[in-house]
């Protein structure tokens, strides 16, 4: 056993040797700011860079985690925590990422040695005497880690759960964004059929001033059969705002993990104006987007891949060892006749292989050039999501100004026409057009509204929702024997 002592401190010196390469962070372009976000934002980023410096913390008035909460709504705030809860698509994320810790426990396994315990028990009979044999003896192998190929495993392992935790918070992140868009439909379809009815009872009124004119003989009967048919179109456009908002009601339902029978949420309108997205500079983008944060892992991942097939060209070293007691019942199993001990020590080395290592160290570099690629185009991805979402968020607030002094001006000329048609110089199909025209424009500002809500939601999803890569679990915590969950994610990129 002294013998085995000193082989495995032999091998706990010399198993620093690490082949392959070691992983640094890919390099991507980033943009001293964002072309849509004004000259402000955009000289702030430019006097940083030239510094040389930016803020360690440049958001910290913004929402972290619950960003949902900036939209001041209850409601809202009480379905999207309940994702948590019963969320099935999240639950199989979580699962996901148990399997994924669960493998870097299993690569953990390798570093040590697997000990076989082997007891037996012979009966016997032989020229007409019985014996009775015992066995107990114990086996143990141990493969040692020389060339860090078992090592290269484990961080490959934990790069790629810390990406699984970061595909869990993109998953989350997911599910509120779009848990939160289907509300905001929702609640534009209570904003149109306010308008809607506001319409009807304008047309009743229309309808009633038709009938007078035309019972006092100074309008034909086809203005009442006009004012009628407006009516009638506009009511049966109400009825179909009930199916469209009971959509989206459900499809909030199942989000939030329930049954669409047992959800039912009151009558809200749409707000009249979105809250304000902080939108920091790009470079903090790589830290703040989990989709990102988990490409990111998988580059490592597959870097350290490219280590284990290069580890697989030297030779392998194997300790054994064996003891115990084997004998005979009658002469005292554990006396020391019947000790029996061995300890082994053996070599390997692949001399021809026709290039099966070759190729898999080929594939392994491959790999890795297809993971930085997919890393710099999430990266490219995501600042155009964000540009796009900066872009919306600033026009669609322009939009909506003159759209409000359309629905206004709309509003006027429906007035005018109708006073002149009750004194009798203007005829009723010029009523007709006014009121059209108004019903489209507020329907028109309606839907800008939902689009500056929904582009706000975008925005703040493109943006990480308040996440930051810092939540993810680090590798000594995957490695070690507390493993969190963490729905917010993944991974310690320098790893």
């Amino acid at each position: 056993m002294l013998r085995l002592s000193g082989v495995a401190a032999l091998a706990a010196t010399t198993s620093g040797c690490l082949v392959g390469p070691d992983y640094s962070r890919p390099s991507v372009e980033t943009p001293l700011g964002f072309k849509q976000g004004g000259m402000r934002e955009d000289s702030l980023a430019y006097v940083q860079a030239q510094k040389g410096w930016r803020p360690a913390a440049p958001n910290d008035a913004a929402e972290r985690g619950d960003w949902w909460r900036a939209f001041n709504d209850p409601t809202l705030d009480r379905l999207i925590r309940s994702i948590d809860v019963d969320n099935q698509n999240l639950r199989a994320q979580v699962a996901v990422y148990d399997q994924a810790r669960a493998l870097v426990a299993q690569a953990r396994a390798a570093l040590f040695p697997t000990v076989i315990g082997a007891p037996g028990i012979t009966r016997s009979r032989a020229l007409g005497a019985e014996r009775t044999t015992v066995s107990l003896q114990g086996q143990a192998n141990w493969e040692l880690d020389l060339f860090g190929g078992i090592r290269r495993q484990i961080e490959s392992d934990v790069a790629s759960a810390q990406a699984s935790a970061s595909d869990l918070a993109l998953v989350r992140l997911s599910l509120q964004a779009e848990l939160a868009t289907n509300y905001l439909q929702l609640r534009y379809q209570d904003s149109l059929k306010r308008v809607l009815e506001e319409n009807v009872e304008g047309f009743k009124r229309s309808l009633s001033i038709a009938e007078n004119q035309y019972n006092a003989g100074v309008a034909a009967r086809s203005d009442v059969i006009t004012a009628q048919t407006q009516l009638q179109t506009t009511q049966a456009s109400l009825i179909a705002v009930d199916l469209q908002r009971a959509t989206f009601e459900h499809a909030v339902a199942i989000l939030t993990g329930r049954p669409p029978s047992e959800v039912k949420l009151p009558f809200a309108p749409l707000p009249v104006r979105p809250p304000s997205v902080p939108v920091g500079i790009p470079s903090d983008l790589l830290e703040r987007r989990p989709d990102i944060a988990g490409a990111e892992r998988l580059v490592q991942a597959q870097s350290e891949q490219i280590g284990v097939a290069v580890s697989a060209f030297y030779p392998t070293v194997t300790l054994s060892a064996s003891g115990g007691f084997s004998g005979a019942t009658s002469n005292g199993v554990f006396s020391a006749a019947n000790r029996v001990w061995s300890i082994a020590a053996n070599g390997s080395q692949v001399f021809f292989d026709g290039g099966a290592r070759a190729a898999v160290l080929q594939t392994a570099r491959a790999a890795y050039e297809a993971a930085v690629a997919n890393y710099r185009q999430t990266v490219l991805t995501a600042f155009g999501e964000v540009e796009n979402g900066l872009a919306g968020v600033r026009i669609l607030a322009r939009q909506q100004a003159k759209q409000d002094e359309a629905v206004a001006s709309a509003r006027r000329a429906v007035e005018i026409t109708l006073n002149e048609y009750r004194a009798g110089t203007q005829n009723y199909t010029t009523v007709v057009t006014a009121q059209a025209l108004l019903i489209n424009n507020e329907v028109t500002a309606l839907q800008i509204r939902l689009n500056r809500f929904t582009t706000a939601v975008a925005l703040i999803r493109s943006l990480g929702g308040g996440w930051d890569a810092r939540s993810l679990p680090t590798g000594e915590e995957l490695k070690g024997v507390r493993l969190p969950i963490d729905g917010g994610s993944a991974v310690r990129t320098d790893e």
